[in-house]
């Protein structure tokens, strides 16, 4: 069964290698977090599994690797530095800061009935209860105490000042002087790095709609309280898809990518049976947004989260920055060739006619992804002689070793080097990172490697080199045994047999 709690991933995580805190020497960095040794394998294949998908198998995509840090003007058009805020309360008598929406859902069920019977509101509308206390501060403020909502750190009922926004993005100078007008920001998304490169990437490629541009980067969002592990964190990796398209297509386009989005989910091991589809109710949208479908998957004991948005952004990103252009006579520079303000419009693909296209946005976080694939995976299995053991069923395309490859004893030089040369040959074939195992407990290495979702043990032992007991079968030379990490069955193959069998099992 997968994890039925997120305590046990934690554990899991540090104790085998995936995720540490970050600087954690220095006591940890809250909201940032280091991927370890197989850590970096499960994320990058992940990463691999979605550009596989999205883009080498796709006529249609094109991808990207735009910079991190923008230009302040980007993020000023785009709506981000006026809208990318949070309500954030803080406690006077501690001093603590919390976002605001956050701090009403974790409190009691009828202390947020409380709130929202002094806000005038219903407590089954949780996204209308949060508007009101946005729109409301003093009441806000009066009704958090009156409810008695508590602070989560002390346990006791806050003193609450009225709620305050809070812009998430990160700033930072650029060049040596430091002056307001040296600064710029690092990108809350992606999504701005695609807009603002959309005309490079239609003029260098002729591409002509629909069409999209895939993109897996950084992003930074200097979040109010990071919390719940590597599900909300201040640096984070996105993978996005920009997928433009003539308006009026744009909803056939948005029912497309849904499937689409749910299917890749599917092959990673994460089932449709644990995603609820929730369309965006019209308060909640984001400033960008014409319609967003969010995947919420059931994480263990989160509940149901946010792990892809798959929003219909209209055309609003690529006419804010059109409109802003013209109005600081940057289009001036390209319109003597041009009869209208086509810096970043494209043909219409019937009429031929400039036109803003509009854009459909299926974009997941690497870490959610992470954080899922880990928790279906995650099995506790009691065995036939009563001993119980913790296994990563893993996708064979996302385990972060593919095959270890395990000398029976450590000391016997003949199997080391025989089971090394092993190793190198299946390393040859692509497949990904392949172990040299050479614990010297066979039975030890079997258990590790079942709880970091190997797929594969193949074990040299004296029979493979011809060295077993008086009387074993001779035929048993130069075969391995290899074990089936799901199963535990066990099949002895030849050596040279080996390299076509792996291949086709983890193809």
């Amino acid at each position: 069964m997968p994890a039925s709690t997120m305590e046990e991933l934690v554990s899991l995580c540090k104790r085998r290698g995936f995720i540490f805190q970050g600087s954690e020497i220095y006591g940890g960095l809250q909201g940032f977090y280091d991927y370890g040794p197989l850590g970096v394998e499960l994320k990058n294949n992940i990463k691999a599994a979605w550009w596989r998908t999205n883009v080498y198998e796709r006529d249609d995509m094109e991808g990207l690797d735009a910079s991190i840090i923008m230009h302040r003007l980007v993020l000023r058009h785009s709506g981000h530095e006026a809208t990318f805020s949070d309500p954030m309360v803080d406690n006077k008598k501690n001093n603590k800061r919390y976002r605001l929406d956050h701090l009403v859902k974790d409190q009691k069920a009828e202390v947020i009935a409380k709130v929202a019977e002094l806000m005038g509101e219903d407590d089954s509308n949780f996204p209308a209860l949060v508007a009101a206390l946005n729109k409301n501060t003093l009441k806000a403020s009066e009704s958090l105490k009156a409810a008695g909502v508590r602070d989560p750190f002390s346990g006791e009922v806050g003193d609450w000042t009225e709620p305050k926004p809070f812009n998430m993005m990160f700033k930072t100078t650029i060049g040596p002087v430091a002056d307001e007008e040296s600064y710029g920001y690092l990108r809350p998304e992606t999504a701005q790095g695609i807009f603002t490169n959309f005309k490079n990437v239609v003029d260098s490629t002729s591409r002509r709609l629909p069409f999209g541009i895939a993109q897996i980067g950084k992003a930074f969002r200097n979040e109010i309280t990071p919390r719940n592990f590597i599900f909300r964190v201040r640096e984070l990796e996105q993978m996005e898809i920009e997928f433009f398209c003539t308006p009026g297509t744009d909803e056939e386009w948005h029912a497309h990518w849904l499937e689409k989005r749910l299917s890749w989910w599917e092959a990673q091991g994460v089932p449709r049976g644990k995603i609820e589809i929730l369309d965006v109710p019209k308060e909640d949208l984001a400033h960008y947004s014409k319609r967003t479908y969010d995947l919420m998957y059931d994480y263990p004991t989160l509940g149901h989260e946010e792990i892809e948005g798959i929003a219909n952004r209209s055309d609003y990103d690529l006419g804010s920055h059109t409109k802003s252009q013209a109005e600081l006579g940057l289009v001036a520079r390209v319109e003597e060739n041009t009869d209208s303000i086509a810096k970043l419009t494209i043909p219409h693909p019937e009429t031929n006619k400039p036109i803003v296209p509009f854009v459909i946005e299926p974009s997941a976080g690497v870490d959610r992804a992470m954080l899922a694939v880990l928790s279906e995976a995650f099995t506790k299995e009691t065995l036939d002689n009563g001993n119980e053991r913790i296994v990563l069923k893993l996708k064979p395309h996302l385990a972060p070793i593919k095959v270890a490859v395990i000398p029976l004893a450590r000391n016997k030089p003949e199997l080391v080097e025989l089971a090394r040369s092993i190793k190198n040959e299946l390393q040859r074939l692509g497949l990904g990172r392949i172990l040299l195992e050479d614990s010297g407990n066979i039975g030890k290495a079997y258990r590790r490697h079942d709880e970091v979702g190997t797929p594969y043990c193949v074990t040299v032992d004296f029979d493979t080199i011809g060295q077993s007991a008086e009387g074993a079968d001779a035929s048993l030379k130069e075969t391995v045994t290899i074990r089936d990490r799901d199963t535990l069955g066990q099949i002895r193959l030849p050596i040279s047999e080996l390299a076509v069998w792996i291949r086709e099992k983890l193809r």
